[in-house]
């Protein structure tokens, strides 16, 4: 008897339900792995919300809709929230590919560029890592899905959701600078993109794209520098490689899973015609020819657009996190399989496709549970965050009779006390003032604050420019943390310092 996956099964007759079901799975998964076990948050969360507490509008980060979005996330629901909201941006984003797909695919083959998609890597161990990227790849797909409801479609009141999404999308991550030239290019490079543009609503869209945007960019007249300053940073090698290296492996390896399940699904290497009747089939009809360029341009020219900004510049700015260039990347294989796509393997393919949801987390909660005993590597989503949030906050409390109001010290550590203390304190930048207009060095010593770094040595000697911007200060005995999993590890040893109110 032929064997035919639950999932096939479902393929042919729900694909609305295999779709649900697939993301809210993948849901789940990376937002009860964070929530349970990591200790700390993971990645750029801290800083995220370090400067969204000031709802600020514009960082060297870039645009601020990332940061309000996760701090409102954050005071509602906690970490929790923020985890939830990276997933909510995951979940919208399968949405917005499944509802373009269906659109120019059908739904079956829309449900298999989605399932293409838990093979990204892009989408899934790093989403719990809220920021930019992560909000930026839903507004990517939904920017798209409206543009081909308008030019594809002709429904034209889509051209005012589409300037929406685009300046949202630009309110969030100066990569959808990237989509706004190539959709400009795609509307006059097509016979019925400049058939649009004779009609009113594309123009008076570009009003409401303006209005969008028009408060960061006022902004970027007197913050332009620190843009720049910040982009600057990144000219140096990323983890050993050059930028253009470094981006087009990552481009490489975000794919490595689509790729397993094309190779496995595609029967390759074996010859097809003998498996051929046993192959279970899923049809669509024939797609026409501006959707399948639509397609592949949105699929290919982002990434490429993306490599020769990298390369021209020397420095990779806003694309270290490639998730929005990516979005189509399931869509266009299952637009380049053909009409009668042929599933071979299915039994291997399945299997593949769990293990690529389920074993990512696996992995997560074994290293966090078996690494502090075999090797020194610290984790930092294993760093003890609360611990040292209380320690801290309650000492502060006790010794001024005030709440913390201010943190300042090492680039990490300062931003994760701040986040898991009570009081949400703000957070100095000493390591490079000008990036937290909202403090000064005179607030801290008037209202008082904490100063925080790794301590080296036994005596928790602080950094020479920590000591040079308050001179005043003086260290304290280092404080010794242990983590949920300590193992091998040495015991986590905090620099600290109290600045008593004036």
């Amino acid at each position: 008897m032929h064997y035919v996956s639950l999932i096939i099964e479902f393929l042919r007759g729900r694909p609305r339900v295999v779709f649900w079901t697939v993301a809210l799975a993948q849901a789940a998964l990376w937002t009860l792995i964070p929530s349970l076990f990591y200790s700390a948050p993971p990645g750029e969360v801290p800083m995220v919300l370090a400067i969204g507490h000031e709802f600020v509008l514009g960082s060297y980060m870039g645009p601020p809709l990332a940061f309000w979005l996760g701090e409102i996330a954050f005071r509602l629901l906690g970490i929790f929230g923020l985890y939830l909201l990276a997933q909510a941006c995951i979940v919208t984003a399968y949405w917005a590919v499944f509802k373009l797909g269906s659109a120019i695919v059908g739904m079956r083959h829309a449900v298999l560029g989605v399932l293409l998609m838990i093979g990204i890597a892009a989408f899934t161990v790093p989403s719990p890592d809220f920021g930019p990227a992560i909000l930026a790849a839903p507004l990517w797909a939904l920017a798209l899905l409206h543009y081909w409801r308008a030019l594809g479609e002709g429904k034209r009141g889509s051209w005012f959701i589409l300037a929406l999404f685009l300046g949202l999308l630009l309110l969030t991550s100066y990569v959808g600078v990237i989509l706004l030239a190539l959709i400009i290019v795609f509307t006059v490079a097509t016979q019925r993109g400049r058939g649009a543009l004779r009609e009113p609503e594309p123009w008076l869209a570009v009003l409401l794209f303006v209005i969008v945007v028009f408060p960061h960019a006022a902004w970027l007249q007197t913050g332009y520098d620190l843009i720049l300053s910040a982009i600057n940073e990144n000219a140096a090698l990323v983890g050993g490689m050059k930028p253009v290296a470094w981006l087009i492996a990552a481009l490489v390896f975000s794919h490595l899973g689509l790729f397993l399940l094309v190779v496995l699904a595609s029967g390759w290497p074996r010859h097809r015609r003998r498996w051929r009747d046993a192959a279970p089939e899923i049809v669509r009809t024939p797609v026409e020819q501006l959707a399948r360029g639509y397609v592949y341009f949105f699929a290919v020219t982002p990434a490429l657009c993306a490599v020769a900004f990298v390369f021209a510049s020397a420095r990779l700015g806003p694309l270290d996190r490639v998730a929005p260039l990516l979005v189509l990347s399931g869509l266009a294989i299952v637009v380049m399989a053909g009409d009668r796509v042929l599933l071979y393997r299915e039994r291997m393919v399945s299997s593949a496709w769990a293990g690529l949801l389920l074993l990512p987390p696996a992995l997560v909660v074994l290293s966090l549970s078996v690494l502090p005993w075999i090797v020194t590597a610290d984790l930092t989503i294993a760093q003890p965050a609360n611990t040292e949030a209380r320690f801290f906050a309650d000492t502060f409390q006790r010794r001024t009779g005030k709440p913390l109001s201010y943190v300042t010290g090492d680039i990490r550590l300062a931003p994760l006390v701040a986040l898991a203390s009570p009081s949400r304190p703000h957070v100095y930048f000493d390591w490079a003032p000008q990036r937290s207009p909202w403090v000064t060095t005179a607030e801290i010593y008037k209202n008082g604050g904490l100063l925080v770094w790794p301590a080296a040595d036994a005596a928790g000697t602080p950094p020479s420019v920590l000591k040079l911007q308050f001179p005043a200060m003086v260290p304290e005995v280092p404080r010794s943390f242990s983590r949920t999993v300590q193992g091998v590890l040495p015991l986590i040893r905090v620099g600290w310092a109290v600045i008593r109110p004036q």
